[in-house]
Order: C-alpha cells, then sequence, then structure tokens
C-alpha cells in the first residue's frame, strides 16, 4: 500500500494525523483530558457512541429562507425541495452480460455485480423526511399574518419603507429578527495544517449586520413573528408547516426557546435553544408590534434594519463543559474588580499616549507615509491589565478601537463600524477545557470571559447585558492552581481566547462522523486538462492525512451527461460503477455501498483512485450535468452531512442547473451590464437545502471558457463552503498551475474541519449587529449556520450604536463557535473582545483601525456592486474617503490648513481605497474575465483580512541585496526582513531586483542592469539575456545570495493557507503589465495616480 508522501518543508502539517503531534499538548493536572493526535480527547463526551448514528433530519420550519446576501431571484413557491422519498422500479438483478438501461434502472458497467440483490432506489432519505417547500429564499419564522419591517438584501434593491439608497453609500443586507422553529444538528472539528505556521493570520469576517448609519429606534417590544418581506415579489407565501420536533430533552435543558407553530403545536427552536438565545432568546412567543419603519439617517445612507430585541433567555440553562489542552504557565493574577474608570488609561481624554494617532497629516506634502514593516492593529487604549487579556487582533478585531458612545457621534465621524473575525483560526496555544460546568450569564446566554465583574467570590455580573449571576460551586476550584475559592483565576477568566469540551445538552444529535464525497467533471473537456491525474494522485499521497477518526466515510461520484457512481461495498475484488442517465429525476443506486468507512475499504478505495483518470480518455462526452450531479451528492450526503468537493471544468449545459455563456469580451470594460448576479436561483436553492441537512459544498472551477462563476458560487456561499478558481488550468500548457492544484488541494485536504457548526456573535446592550458577510446561511438574526467551517475562512459584520453607551467605560463583543471535531467531540470556541468607549469625534478617530475600516468596506462594496451597480460601489468606495476626512477636517482640527489633512489613524485610507479601485474585483477595463472578477469578489467576501490586505494592496521589496541585519530566526533558520516599498515605478532601479508579493501571487522582477552577482548566483544563469521568459521557480543553489532569497520566500509563502505561484519578470516579459497594474501608486489607461486620487479628494472635502 502507497505510503502517503511526507509534506515537502515549509509546508508543515500541524494536523496531528501522521507524524506530528497537535501542537496545544495539554499541560498535565488532574481535571484535563490528555491530548491525543489533535489535542482531542479520544473519547466522545457522554453517552455518544463512535457509532455512526441513523440521522434524523434536523427539522425545518415551514417558510422562507433569509440568509445574507440574497439574491434578485424568481419566486420559488413552485420548488419541491429534494429529500421526498423516492419511489422507483426495483432494479432487475444483473447477471452475465451488461443489459441495456430501460428508464431509470441503473447499468453496471465495470465487473458484475457480485450480488444479484436488487439495488434500492429509495434514495437515503428516511421515510417522510421531505424538505420544505421553500419560498423566495428566505427562512420565514413562526407563520403568521403579522407585519413586518424592511429588509436589504445583499442582491437586491431595498424594498418596504426605506428610502431608496443614494450611490454614494455601500449597502449589506439586513434581517430583521422573529422566532425561526430550525432544528438541526450544530459543530465542527479542529485540525492543524498548512502552508501557514499557526497562529499566523488576521481574519475578515462577512455576516449581516445593521447599517453605518442606523434609523432612529421604536420602542423596544418582542420579535416580530411574521417573516421578512420578499425581494421583489409584493406578498408573502409560506410555506406548509412543519411542526416535527427534534430532541426535546436537549433543547429545554438549555431553556425554554420554544415557540408555537401557527397549528398551535409546539416547535422546538433548537439551535437557539442549544446555543443559547441570542437576540432571538424569548421565552414565549408574543404578539408582533405594528409595523416597523425604516428610518434614513440623513448623511451615510448605510442599510438599516429594525432594532434589536433584549436578550431575555429564560434562566435556568445548564451550563457547558470545556477541554484540557494548554493553559499558559500561571495564570495572570488579575484582580477583578468592576471594569470602570480604573481600567482606562489616564489618558483616555486627555490623548498625551496616543498623540501620535491624531497628528494631522497633510498627504499631500508627505508622500512616504507606507510603514517599512506590515501595518499592524492599533492597541486599544486600555488598562494593561485589560489589554493583556484582550483578545488577538488576528482572530477578532473591530473598525475603531474607541466604540463612539451614540450614534450620532459615530454617524458624524462617517466611519463604518464592524467587526472582522477569524474564528476557527489554526492556533499554537488553545486552552481547551474540561469542567462540569459551562459558566453563562442566566439572561443573556454570554460565557464567562476576562470582563467579567466579580462583586465577590459568589457573584459576577455579565459584562454585556449586565445581569448579576450566581458562581457555580464547582467553579470555585481552580483546576490550574489547585486552589479552592479562586474563580477569577480560573482559565476562562483569564483567556479571551478558549475552547469548551461541549456536554450532552449541546447536541441535537450524536457527532456526526467525518464524510467526504468527492465529484468529478470527466466530460471531454475535463480530461483534456489532465487534472483528475494530479487531484487523484493527491488524494492517494494524503488519504491517510484527511481529518477523522474510525468512522471517517468517504464516497465518489463523477458526471459528464450521465451520472456514475462507485460502490465500494466490502468483498467485491474491485470498484463497481453504476451509471444512472435519467438526469432529470436523480436517484441512488445502492445508497449503502456508495459510501464507505474509509479505513474498512482503504484498498478499493486506492485502486479507484489509480483507475479514474484512465477510465475516461476516450470519451468524447462534451456535455455536463453538473446540477443533477449536485443533488444525487445532496441526496447520498443528507442522512449524515459532511463535505462534498465538487470539480468542475465548464460551463454546465445539461439537466438542472444549466447555463448560457453570459460573457462578451468586447464589452468587459464596460462598469454596467456586466453579469454580477446569477442567472439562476437552482445553486442558491440547492444549497440552502445542503446547509439544512449539516452539508457544506467546496466548488473546485478549473476552465479557460467562462463558466458562470455568479452562478455556480451560490452552491458554496450559501452552504458556507469555499471557491477555488484555477483559471485556464492545463496540465502541459500552464503548467504552474498543476503545482498551485496540488499544494493547495493538499491543504485543503488535511487542514482542520468543523462539523454542523453554528456560530453567534454577542455585543454589550446598546450596541446590535444588523448585516453579516462571508460564506454562511443566516438561520435566525444572529446565528450563523455553518455546515463546515475551516480555518482559512474569515467573516465581517456591520453594527450601530442603538442606544447611547451613556456611564460606560467599556463595551465587549464575543463570538461562539459550537462545532463537531473531525474525532467526533462537540465543542465550543469563544472569543471576547474589550474595548473603551469615548465621547469625542476626535478619540474616534484616534482609534480608527485602517485596515479593519477597507476590510469592511470591500465587503460593502461586493455587495453594492451585486445589488446596484459597479460604478456605484466604486462611487461609495471614493466617497467613504471623502466624507471621513471632510468630517476631520470641519470638526477635529481647530486650525484650518491648506492641503489634505487626515488624521495619522487614516493616512493610508486613501491609498488602501484606491488599491480597491484597482483590484480585480472592482476595476474598470477590459483585462478582467468575468470569472476572475466574480472570484476576486468570493475571495473578499470569504478572507481573513491579513490575506484581503496583501491582496488588496501587495508587498514590495527590493531582494538583490538581502543581508542578516534585523533578520527573524525561524527554526534555525535566517529570515532576512527587508524594507516594505512604495508601489511606484520610481521605487524601482534598474540595477536592482524586486519581489512584489501580492497574495495570491508573486513577481520577482530583475531590473535590466541587475547585478551579475545576483543573476548567477540566484538565478543560476550566466547573464540577463538568459534569464528564460516563463521561469516561474528559484534553483536552489548553495550560495549565501541563493540561500537568503528562497529562505525569505518560503517563509512568506508559509504564511498563508494557498500556495502563490512565483513569476521571474523581465523588461520584454508578457507579464510585465500584471506587475505594473499592481503599481497602485501609478496611474493606468483606466484609473488615476495616487498624487491625483489625493487631489480629487481635497477637491471634493474642500467644497
Amino acid at each position: 500500500m502507497a505510503q502517503p508522501a511526507r509534506p515537502p518543508a515549509g509546508y508543515p502539517s500541524h494536523n496531528g494525523a501522521g507524524q506530528q503531534p497537535y501542537s496545544n499538548g495539554p499541560v498535565p493536572n488532574q481535571l484535563m483530558h490528555p491530548s491525543d493526535g489533535q489535542g482531542y480527547s479520544p473519547s466522545v463526551p457522554g453517552s455518544y457512541s463512535h457509532q455512526t448514528p441513523a440521522k434524523v433530519p434536523p427539522h425545518q420550519s415551514s417558510g422562507q429562507y433569509n440568509y445574507s446576501g440574497s439574491q434578485n431571484v424568481s419566486q420559488l413557491n413552485n420548488y419541491q425541495g429534494p429529500g421526498q422519498t423516492l419511489n422507483r422500479p426495483p432494479v432487475v438483478p444483473f447477471s452475465g452480460s451488461p443489459v441495456q438501461q430501460t428508464g431509470p434502472v441503473p447499468q453496471v458497467l465495470l465487473p458484475a455485480l457480485q450480488n444479484s440483490a436488487a439495488v434500492s432506489s429509495a434514495g437515503s432519505f428516511p421515510p417522510g423526511a421531505s424538505p420544505p417547500v421553500l419560498s423566495n429564499w428566505q427562512y420565514s419564522q413562526t407563520p403568521g399574518s403579522q407585519p413586518v419591517g424592511s429588509q436589504t438584501s445583499h442582491l437586491a434593491h431595498v424594498t418596504g419603507t426605506g428610502s431608496a439608497q443614494p450611490p454614494s453609500s455601500l449597502s449589506g443586507n439586513t434581517n430583521p429578527p422573529g422566532n425561526y422553529q430550525y432544528a438541526a444538528s450544530p459543530g465542527g472539528p479542529p485540525l492543524q495544517n498548512s502552508y501557514m505556521k499557526p497562529g499566523s493570520a488576521p481574519p475578515p469576517v462577512t455576516q449581516p449586520l445593521t447599517p453605518l448609519h442606523p434609523p432612529s429606534r421604536p420602542p423596544l417590544g418582542p420579535p416580530p413573528v411574521g417573516g421578512p418581506p420578499l425581494i421583489r415579489p409584493s406578498t408573502l407565501i409560506a410555506g406548509p408547516p412543519n411542526t416535527q420536533s427534534l430532541l426535546n430533552s436537549a433543547a429545554n435543558r438549555e431553556g425554554d426557546a420554544t415557540s408555537a407553530a401557527s397549528d398551535g403545536s409546539v416547535v422546538q427552536n433548537s439551535y437557539d435553544a442549544i446555543e443559547g438565545g441570542g437576540l432571538m432568546a424569548t421565552p414565549h412567543p408574543s404578539p408582533a408590534p405594528p409595523n416597523l419603519k425604516m428610518n434614513r439617517s440623513v448623511g451615510y445612507s448605510y442599510p438599516t434594519l429594525p432594532p434589536g430585541y433584549q436578550n431575555t433567555s429564560p434562566p435556568g440553562a445548564p451550563g457547558m463543559q470545556a477541554s484540557a489542552l494548554q493553559y499558559p504557565d500561571g495564570s495572570k493574577h488579575f484582580h477583578q474588580p468592576a471594569l470602570g474608570t480604573n481600567h482606562l488609561t489616564a489618558a483616555m481624554g486627555g490623548l498625551s499616549l496616543q498623540q501620535e494617532g491624531l497628528r494631522p497629516v497633510n498627504l499631500l506634502q508627505e508622500r512616504n507615509i507606507l510603514p517599512t514593516t506590515l501595518l499592524k492593529a492599533p492597541v486599544p487604549n486600555l488598562h494593561e491589565d485589560i489589554q493583556k487579556l484582550n483578545c488577538n487582533p488576528e482572530l477578532f478585531r473591530c473598525t475603531l478601537t474607541n466604540i463612539p458612545q451614540t450614534q450620532a457621534l459615530l454617524n458624524k465621524a462617517k466611519l463604518p463600524l464592524g467587526l472582522l473575525l477569524h474564528p476557527f483560526k489554526d492556533l499554537s496555544q488553545l486552552p481547551v477545557v474540561t469542567s462540569s460546568t459551562i459558566v453563562r450569564c442566566r439572561s443573556c446566554r454570554t460565557y464567562i470571559n476576562p470582563f467579567v465583574s466579580f462583586l465577590d467570590q459568589r457573584r459576577w455580573k455579565c459584562n454585556l447585558c449586565y445581569r448579576v449571576n450566581d458562581v457555580p460551586e464547582e467553579f470555585m476550584y481552580n483546576p490550574v492552581t489547585r486552589v479552592y475559592g479562586e474563580p477569577h483565576k480560573r482559565p476562562e477568566v483569564q483567556n479571551a481566547t478558549i475552547e469548551f469540551m461541549a456536554p450532552s445538552e449541546y447536541m441535537l444529535r450524536p457527532p456526526q462522523p467525518p464524510v467526504y464525497l468527492f465529484v468529478f467533471d470527466v466530460s471531454h473537456n475535463a480530461i483534456e486538462t489532465g487534472y483528475l491525474n494530479t487531484v487523484c494522485q493527491t488524494l492517494l499521497d494524503n488519504l491517510d492525512l484527511l481529518p477523522g477518526n474510525t468512522r471517517t466515510k468517504i464516497g465518489f461520484i463523477t458526471f459528464d451527461s450521465t451520472i456514475h457512481f462507485y460502490s465500494l461495498q466490502e468483498g467485491l475484488s474491485q470498484p463497481q460503477m453504476l451509471i444512472v442517465s435519467d438526469i432529470e429525476d436523480v436517484f441512488i443506486p445502492m445508497p449503502e455501498n456508495l459510501l464507505v468507512n474509509l479505513n474498512e475499504n482503504k484498498e478499493l478505495i486506492q485502486d479507484l483512485l489509480r483507475t479514474l483518470p484512465q477510465m475516461f480518455t476516450k470519451s468524447l462526452e462534451t456535455q455536463s450535468a453538473l446540477g443533477p450531479a449536485l443533488q444525487a451528492a445532496f441526496k447520498l450526503m443528507s442522512p449524515t452531512g459532511g463535505r462534498i468537493s465538487v470539480f468542475q471544468t465548464q460551463l454546465p449545459s445539461v439537466g438542472m442547473g444549466a447555463l448560457k455563456s453570459r460573457e462578451e469580451p468586447n464589452q468587459r470594460a464596460t462598469a454596467k451590464d456586466i453579469h454580477l448576479t446569477p442567472s439562476t436561483d437552482f445553486y442558491k436553492k440547492l444549497a440552502l437545502d445542503c446547509s439544512g441537512q449539516q452539508v457544506a459544498v467546496d466548488l473546485f472551477l478549473l476552465s479557460g471558457q467562462y463558466s458562470d462563476l455568479a452562478s455556480l458560487g451560490c452552491i458554496s456561499r450559501y452552504s458556507a463552503g469555499s471557491v477555488y478558481y484555477y483559471q485556464s488550468y492545463h496540465h502541459k500548457h500552464n503548467p504552474v498551475q498543476v503545482e498551485k492544484l496540488q499544494k493547495e488541494l493538499k491543504r485543503y485536504l488535511t487542514r482542520k474541519i468543523g462539523f454542523e457548526a453554528v456560530m453567534r456573535i454577542r455585543c454589550t446592550k446598546g450596541l446590535s449587529i444588523h448585516t453579516f458577510h462571508g460564506n454562511f446561511f443566516v438561520r435566525s438574526t444572529d446565528l450563523l449556520s455553518l455546515p463546515n467551517v475551516n480555518p482559512d475562512a474569515g467573516y465581517a459584520v456591520q453594527m450601530s450604536v442603538e442606544e447611547s453607551l451613556t456611564d460606560m467605560q467599556v463595551v465587549s463583543f464575543q463570538s461562539a463557535l459550537l462545532y463537531t471535531s473531525s474525532k467526533g467531540e462537540r465543542r465550543i470556541r469563544v472569543h471576547t473582545m474589550c474595548l473603551p468607549v469615548v465621547t469625542t469625534l476626535s478619540d474616534v478617530y484616534l482609534g480608527a483601525d485602517v485596515q479593519a475600516i477597507t476590510g469592511l468596506l470591500a465587503n460593502m462594496a461586493v455587495d453594492r456592486s451585486v445589488s446596484a451597480t459597479l460604478s456605484d460601489a466604486r462611487d461609495a468606495l471614493v466617497n467613504a474617503v471623502i466624507d471621513s476626512l471632510s468630517a476631520y477636517r470641519s470638526s477635529v482640527l481647530s486650525i484650518q490648513q491648506p492641503g489634505l489633512m487626515a488624521p495619522y489613524s487614516l493616512r493610508l485610507f486613501p491609498l488602501y481605497v484606491l488599491a480597491l479601485l484597482k483590484q480585480k474585483a472592482f476595476q474598470t477595463g477590459t483585462n478582467a474575465r468575468l470569472d476572475e472578477r466574480i472570484f476576486t469578489m468570493c475571495q473578499v467576501k470569504n478572507q481573513p483580512l491579513v490575506y484581503l490586505m496583501l491582496m488588496t494592496h501587495p508587498s514590495l521589496y527590493r531582494v538583490d541585496n538581502l543581508t542578516d541585519e534585523g533578520a527573524l530566526n525561524i527554526n534555525d533558520r535566517t529570515i532576512p526582513q527587508p524594507p516594505i516599498l512604495q508601489l511606484s515605478v520610481e521605487k524601482l532601479s534598474r540595477d536592482g531586483a524586486y519581489l512584489m508579493d501580492a497574495g495570491s501571487v508573486m513577481f520577482l522582477w530583475i531590473g535590466k542592469n541587475c547585478g551579475q552577482s545576483f543573476i548567477n548566483q540566484v538565478l543560476g544563469v550566466p547573464n540577463y539575456g538568459s534569464v528564460p521568459q516563463n521561469m516561474t521557480h528559484l534553483p536552489e543553489l548553495e550560495t549565501a545570495e541563493s540561500i537568503r532569497t528562497i529562505a525569505f520566500i518560503s517563509w512568506l509563502r508559509e504564511q498563508r493557507p494557498f500556495f502563490p505561484i512565483l513569476y521571474i519578470v523581465k523588461d520584454d516579459s508578457p507579464l510585465k503589465s500584471s506587475f505594473l497594474q499592481n503599481m497602485i501608486e501609478d496611474r493606468t489607461e483606466s484609473a488615476l495616480s495616487y498624487y491625483e486620487f489625493l487631489l480629487h479628494i481635497q477637491q471634493q472635502v474642500n467644497k
């Protein structure tokens, strides 16, 4: 049996599956479990055995789906969701030669069936598990006739009572609260592996939140019970109620989060019950308030939505447990008085400590403002005892580190308020707590954290809703110090990031096994690219590294104009192919043998992976039935949940979900009429069905032709999957893409994964969340459904100040991610961040985080491009700079000065916005293919902030004179640290060599007169003329220069989860234009230079 290849140097696997132990080793002590390879305790909590449980399909409430970024879609009332019991004639037993198919009978093409039992075609659904009828893609709350507030969607203009949006604002979608009944099971696992060193990347975030400038607030009342308004149609049609309740006991133990369905029966709001109510946690449904009108504030019209509701989840919910990993030695002895003025720096009002942040900078005169090292997140102005407990900004970051006390103050600053998260990031150290009680606020369900106040040993005050709670007896004992009576020194109160092992109260069903289904396009076009060889070989090499345990299951489907299943039944001498040609009404032949246990059937699986690439080499079938193949995959996966990885190379052409080309190359330049919206709602509907059954779909698009990623991408976006795009992939014509696919697929297959997950973000009373950005489905106003969660995904939320934060010195934000690990454990990862509240405009500017602001604006601009036009989004980005600098000039600067003045904290704001305007997602001009533009937009919505910023504003380094001065020493390697240069050709010298790191691609530009020593000793050629045109690798030479250069490039690559190709560029190289396109500060055919942009901003600010 082939052994998996060891990861190459520079791409370590931190999974713990295989050679390396997981790096979060436990500190020995009695209350903590020892960790096995992955840092997980091998035992499953409670009575949940490792047996694969029969799945009860999660209960879905009737009505509409409401999720992030709803597109303009036609009414879907007639959509019959897949999942009904399929009635099929039995298949004739096969004996001897192949039979012609009659109707939907599968034809056996590979070796004859070993037994003659009829193939069951009833699919893999338990009887009666029919999915809900979907109506206009919004989850409806409890059916009823109550009026609802208006909703802004990512992809559609606002309908309802809000006024039309001026083009100068960026909008996201908003989700009104309501009592949503939706039962399903939460969860996901952690694993580690990457091109990244653990602990290396900050997060982007994506979720629905309110507008920058919120509406005036109606009186508080219970959440509305009706559904949100539809996007286009003016009437609501709810599907039939489904009153099946799921595992009542789990929900009841957590609190009475039940709601009445229209027929009077009680429906468990199970996810809300399990995670503990957020905005939705009302003990009993109450009548809806009268029509909530949305008033738009003057100034910035960011989208808004009905005000939040009090977090009144019923008391009496049990606590959770935690798991044991590693606590830092000697936790901090932080005295826990109430957070108050004594915890803020004395300089909070006087700014003496942060004077630099407010120093006015004349951008037209100070041209060298780009720092020579990577920009770090600003440090909140908090007392050092609190700040050292604060959450790492790579995980949780706010656009304003000084929170304005009122919405009026926020409106005046003209800056967006929002959070950027990277919640499941690979971490080198993560405290994992296992205790008999998970301590949470009885009112708002916040997890105890470093920013609560202990009134005495027995009582603590919640930092989000200020309720006073009792300290449970078990919490009095500290497992780290082994001292009784010091609850404020427990690990939960000493770590802003912590993971709990969840007890059975946090499960709706036994944790699901890891299930992986691979769906391959094997049409003539796909075989021609040669991708199947690379993918199958990479899978073979990493089969033993797939995150999982003894329950791991795997399966394969291939498709062209028909769908091919592979029976991997134990006892077969080789895999068996079953062909289903009825793509209009897909069914599953032999469902019990198509997803099989990986460990028990490894040899058959390896045989299949070795033979698959050769099986279709003679195929002349050019059609692609992607839609039916995905429907089949969904039916196969529904009973358990899991991950579908689909590889597609062309536009789907037959069956459901068939698409037609919409790209006209000669019209690429026009900002109007480009097709950023999906052409069909098929993929979105299917994604929502997948989400309801805990299935996520990851799409790998390997195509040289237009494939309508705007439509195909919905399958991943709404099921919490990822999109990978390899433009013009071909194993011979574009060999550099082969290495990229290999490296990225290895990371994808072996990184940690969380299954059946939900995430909720809570914030201090007075703040409200209104728009979410990222790949997920919004299950209720603040609960995100993540069938899979991975360590490379980021999310963003927009917020508003709903009630004045008077008398508050600080506010807190907490994200809680409940998931099932690949080892079958239920875990909760919690991040908590604390920030000061300020009352003056100058303090708001002082705490501005320019990178986080840029990241949030980029997410909002993607939504604006889709819901309005690309030019609207571009205008809104420019207006964001103009408005904030105008407000600073008129309200903060005491002495008006000539020039373009910006606070020091925002000195890079115009540069970053110009970089966004030149990025593929938002640029004008003919050089961006439509699929490429859409893929960049997908990355904006799903990339953690650190990668998004690198993609937006690349880093430029001179590398022909690298030295060890200031170098880093990592694992006996010396990593040079050259200074970052401005992105302008002015900074290039023909005598040098320059490396541009643009995130997913790198360029090494060699000047014509570059020193002979660099050309000889790094490139390994005698002279400049000998440098090959298509060079993409540096030779490993035994010279100091070569070692330094390769060490630096490898170090940059290791810090990200994708593999950047390195292109060596000369003056006469065709890639020179791509290199120059990233010179943000220079003029291009369709965009201003940085100086011209500053003049334009100045002209507008001085109006």
